[in-house]
């Protein structure tokens, strides 16, 4: 290209060329000077000093010249052109004919070559070096008449934007609608102003090849500059893509972790509820609550917290795949955030548990103590009812000496009787203390019947010394006693105290959990009833000295009335109590066979329990091992890995029956308050925590081999090199062992960046997945944030900052609005109303600075 010599030959232009190159030139010039916000009106005047001739060379090649005179001297204006045209040769053009005092003289057409030179040099040389294979190529060399026509000018707009131009509707002899049309939709849709007129073209019989050339190669720019952007906007649309994606799963995590602490948070204080019921039937109540959590409310939320960790695990992959910044959810809702909440969810269930059947243990404890109160207060009532009136009679006042001596005999007897019952009041009152220790509900009531039970115990202790000293008084005067009454007073009195107690013991409830507790009460009662000869023994005895004393009365006519002045036991009494003590043997004996049987039951219970569970429970620990076994052995391509694992995994969910059979086991241990088991060191929770336990890791581990394959994919790794990378890793038996031999082999620094990569979270543990992209991402077609950023350079038309308009027209609608949204404000010197910073916006897509 000599384009000095071009001109030399073309020194007397045609006037229709000139005026057309003029318009031309002008147009060109102002396309790029407007970029500095200004622009020329006549192209021989405005160049002559030179300011605005090196503001173009500046604008069009990007480039900084030497800074120019301002000065108005003519020698000023020479010095700005000479700049220019230096700077002009130094990009290898040669300048002839063409020299500095011209240009500031203004002369035409030594400014037109000039301007030619710079548009052969930069708008149309660049094409060519390019080597672009480009319509617009072919008419800067061979022009013909479609130029003229406005054919031409149709045809490459339609060709690279067939939206804007019917082609087809165009006619050859109509070529100034043609032309119109053509210079019309450039400058509407291209951004191209209008160089040429088309009526112009038309009358001349061959347009300026100077301009028409100038003109396409608008074209030429304007067609590449939107394939560039086209290119940007593609690279952004993808990378924005994987950015939306992955906030989409941070917000599904957030909201999934958010939900299942929300669940704990509400759960816990539920459990730590620890108000105790009054009633047994409240407390089975609560008890039968605490079944239907662990039977249908826990177990979704424990497939919840597994499904957390595997889409986090997930998570972590696909940013580490599209080389983003490793996720750090919201304060609070990390993994070990929720495992440590789940931990005191499950602390609280335990203890809950165990207070449960503490207190149905107290309740049980408690009817047992307040009906066995009822039943000693109602006997001793019974037997006190009418003791303060007799105390208080007088009747010793007018009787004979026989008499008082009987009312004193019979008082002696009373005392006895007294005596015998201090024990039964104190056994009330330790009863009534106990129940008062252990919280019962109705402790009040209890208080006020033992406190009357006890002032009455007092005050006939009173009157039966008072009477004493009365009856002792005129003792003296009495000198016969019925010494048979009296015996047998003193012997009946004891023995029905004694069939009173018997009769209490045998209609006493009990409560068991054992076979050898209910065998003792059994051997308590065989004992019991081996005393019973001797009793009826003695029955017969105290019988025999009423039928003496009934005998004496018949032979000596003894006026006693045909009673026993020194007791109110009679014959009839003792054999009735006698009868019901004898009635109350055998169904004793119902009970405690009856109570033996239930045990028998409760022990087969968990002995069935116990046999299940100490089979389930080593399997589960076996499945565990194994599973870790398989983690580190792995054989195979990665798909027939999780194809082995997805079968293992099917073979343990199939284990599930035996698991729920177990379940109904333990519900019927519970349902019959069996509070321990020595057949089995598994409890139900146990075999619960292990297989939830196991459950979750081998899906953890057939969630790391999906994640292995996503990052084998994404980084184009072999299966060779995916076994040589788990070889190479497992080959370190310690952790510790594995980043000492970073540290050795990489340097501190290194190590400090290596551990960035393979440990965002900084726990201390390199797992597998961390190791494969580490091997892998330093050599990775990945996106980067300076790609990203030349990107949106493009699409802002080399701009520092991009407008809202231009990010809606390049991109689709969702992705342009996700930009608007996230970018920042630009506040270089250069920036216009509503400018935005796409650079901030880039390297915050990698987490190199805060969106």
């Amino acid at each position: 290209m000599q384009p000095e010599e071009d001109w030399d030959r073309d020194l007397l232009l045609d006037p229709a060329w000139e005026k057309q190159q003029r318009k031309t030139f002008t147009a060109w010039c102002n396309s790029h000077l407007r970029k500095a916000g200004t622009q020329i009106e006549n192209i021989e005047e405005d160049f002559r000093d030179g300011l605005k001739l090196m503001l173009l060379l500046e604008v069009i090649s990007g480039e900084r010249l030497a800074k120019p005179e301002r000065g108005k001297m003519r020698v000023h204006k020479i010095s700005n052109v000479n700049k220019a045209l230096d700077f002009i040769a130094s990009k290898g053009v040669k300048l002839v004919s063409i020299g500095a005092e011209e240009i500031v003289d203004g002369n035409v057409k030594m400014t037109l070559g000039m301007i030619w030179t710079i548009i052969l040099r930069f708008a149309i040389q660049d094409i060519s070096v390019e080597g672009k294979s480009y319509t617009v190529h072919c008419a800067l060399f061979c022009l013909s008449c479609s130029w003229k026509d406005g054919l031409g000018f149709c045809a490459l707009i339609h060709r690279h934007r067939p939206e804007l131009i019917d082609y087809g509707k165009l006619r050859k002899d109509d070529p100034l609608t043609n032309l119109n049309t053509a210079f019309d939709v450039a400058e509407k849709y291209l951004d191209i102003p209008k160089m040429l007129d088309a009526e112009d073209i038309i009358g001349t019989l061959r347009p300026d090849e100077k301009a028409i050339m100038t003109y396409v190669s608008c074209y030429y720019h304007a067609f590449s500059g939107a394939q560039k952007a086209e290119t940007a906007a593609n690279r952004i649309c993808k990378v924005l893509a994987v950015n939306q994606e992955n906030e989409q799963l941070m917000e599904d995590y957030e909201k999934l972790a958010s939900d299942l602490l929300e669940w704990i948070r509400r759960t816990i204080p539920w459990l730590e509820n620890r108000a105790p019921e009054n009633t047994m039937q409240a407390m089975q109540q609560k008890l039968e609550d605490f079944r239907d959590y662990r039977r249908l409310h826990k177990p979704p939320k424990v497939q919840e917290k597994c499904q957390l960790e595997i889409n986090f695990n997930t998570l972590q992959t696909k940013l580490r795949l599209s080389n983003r910044p490793a996720f750090m959810p919201s304060e609070g809702k990390m993994v070990s955030d929720i495992n440590n909440a789940w931990g005191g969810l499950e602390q609280a269930e335990k203890g809950y548990e165990e207070w449960l059947l503490n207190e149905i243990r107290r309740l049980e404890r408690l009817d047992h103590l307040a009906e066995k109160f009822r039943q000693k207060a109602s006997i001793h009532e019974s037997w006190t009812d009418g003791k303060e009136a007799m105390l208080q009679q007088k009747d010793y006042e007018t009787a004979t000496l026989s008499e008082i001596k009987a009312l004193l005999k019979k008082h002696e007897a009373f005392e006895s009787d007294l005596a015998a019952h201090q024990d039964r009041v104190e056994q009330i009152a330790a009863i009534a203390q106990e129940l008062n220790e252990l919280d019962y509900y109705d402790s009040p009531s209890v208080n006020a019947r033992c406190q009357k039970i006890c002032d009455q115990w007092d005050n006939l202790g009173a009157l039966t010394q008072k009477r004493r000293e009365a009856l002792e008084r005129t003792e003296k005067l009495l000198e016969t006693i019925d010494q048979l009454y009296l015996e047998y007073a003193k012997r009946a009195a004891p023995f029905n105290n004694w069939m009173e107690g018997a009769m209490e013991d045998l209609q006493d409830t009990f409560i068991v959990h054992t076979i050898e507790e209910i065998q003792g009460l059994t051997t308590a009662h065989e004992q019991f009833k081996a005393t019973l000869p001797d009793a009826d023994k003695e029955r017969q005895a105290i019988l025999g000295i009423h039928n003496e004393v009934s005998k004496i009365v018949q032979t000596y006519h003894v006026n006693m009335a045909g009673t026993n002045p020194y007791t109110t036991i009679t014959p009839h009494e003792i054999n009735g109590k006698w009868e019901h003590v004898r009635q109350l043997v055998p169904r004793r004996d119902q009970a405690l066979m009856e109570e033996h049987a239930r045990q028998q039951q409760n022990e087969r219970l968990r002995k069935q329990f116990g046999a299940q569970a100490n089979v389930i429970g080593p399997w589960i620990q076996t499945k565990m091992e194994e599973i870790g076994r398989i983690s580190i052995e792995m054989h195979g391509t990665l798909e027939d890995q999780l194809n082995h694992l997805r079968q293992y995994e099917k073979s343990i969910v199939n284990y599930k029956p035996k698991i729920d059979q177990l379940e109904g086991d333990h519900q019927q241990i519970q349902e019959a308050l069996i509070f321990d088991n020595k057949h089995t060191n598994y409890t139900m929770e146990h075999i619960r925590v292990g297989w939830e336990q196991l459950l979750t890791t081998i899906a953890r581990t057939i969630n790391e081999v999906e994640n292995q394959i996503l990052t084998r994919d994404a980084k184009g790794i072999s299966q060779e090199q995916m076994n040589e990378f788990r070889a190479s890793f497992n080959h370190f038996d310690r952790v510790s062992q594995c980043l000492h031999d970073f540290l050795v082999l990489q340097g501190e620094a290194e190590f400090a960046r290596i551990m960035s990569i393979v440990d965002p979270n900084r726990l201390g543990v390199v797992t597998f997945q961390a190791f494969i992209d580490f091997m892998s991402r330093e050599t990775a077609d990945t996106d980067t944030a300076d790609q990203v950023m030349a990107s949106f350079k493009i699409l802002a038309g080399d701009k520092n900052y991009i407008t809202v308009d231009e990010l809606r027209r390049e991109l689709p609608p969702d992705q342009a609005e996700y930009c608007i949204a996230r970018m920042a404000p630009y506040n270089g010197r250069d920036a216009v109303p509503g400018a935005l910073d796409y650079m901030s916006f880039s390297t915050a897509l990698y987490g190199e600075s805060d969106l």
